[in-house]
């Protein structure tokens, strides 16, 4: 996992002078940058566990262009709904001023799905508000994940150690997690301390999922 964030640090870097954005989607591969939660073409041990979101968090966090009711068959089969996932923020692996955290979704249901891309993510505080910039996408090879029951997949999550960057902070109360290709988020509540919400190093990085935990 070291690996693969040191690459998304760089593309982190390369990104500090990016202007704030709106909130993010759960979609499809691509690194262009994450716009409010809607997923795009191709499909598409934690330490928290998740739920529905409640009615606090913003309606730009659960837009989407696909009906969660009409699942997109792949070649692995049909994607994963918010229903059968459960979603977790494993522990920190920091590195060379960076903060790299696993955002993890478990199938929880008894048949076999399918996850392609990245999440939909965005910090939000109690009150359900945005706290901070669109996460960017960072380039990668996305891969179709085939989660059998009880298995997971990881998708990164990046940013600067503001106490390094010198980037403003707030500490979110918790983050709010689409799958790919989903309308329906997850809320995960936040222990990883203060992140960045504004200045020239405030971005956050995604990378796709991948097989596992990221542990």
């Amino acid at each position: 996992m070291t690996n693969r964030f040191l690459g998304v640090r760089r593309a982190a870097l390369a990104a500090s002078s990016v202007a704030l954005l709106g909130l993010v989607t759960g979609c499809g591969s691509g690194d262009d940058s994450a716009s409010a939660p809607r997923t795009e073409s191709g499909t598409a041990t934690p330490e928290t566990s998740a739920s529905s979101a409640p009615s606090g968090v913003p309606t730009d966090a659960v837009s989407n262009s696909l009906t969660p009711s009409a699942p997109r068959t792949t070649a692995s089969g049909t994607r994963c709904h918010t229903s059968e996932l459960s979603a977790s923020v494993g522990r920190n692996n920091p590195g060379a001023g960076q903060e790299n955290f696993p955002v993890v979704l478990t199938n929880e249901s008894s048949r076999t799905c399918t996850l392609y891309g990245y999440p939909g993510t965005a910090f939000v505080d109690a009150s359900g508000k945005q706290l901070g910039p669109d996460p960017q996408r960072s380039s990668g090879d996305a891969e179709t994940v085939r989660l059998a029951p009880g298995s997971s997949a990881w998708a990164g999550l990046s940013f600067a150690n503001p106490e390094v960057s010198g980037a403003a902070t707030a500490t979110p109360a918790a983050l709010v997690v689409t799958p790919p290709d989903e309308e329906d988020p997850l809320k995960v509540t936040w222990k990883g301390g203060e992140v960045p919400v504004s200045g020239n190093e405030s971005s956050v990085r995604l990378i796709p999922f991948s097989p596992g935990t990221g542990a």
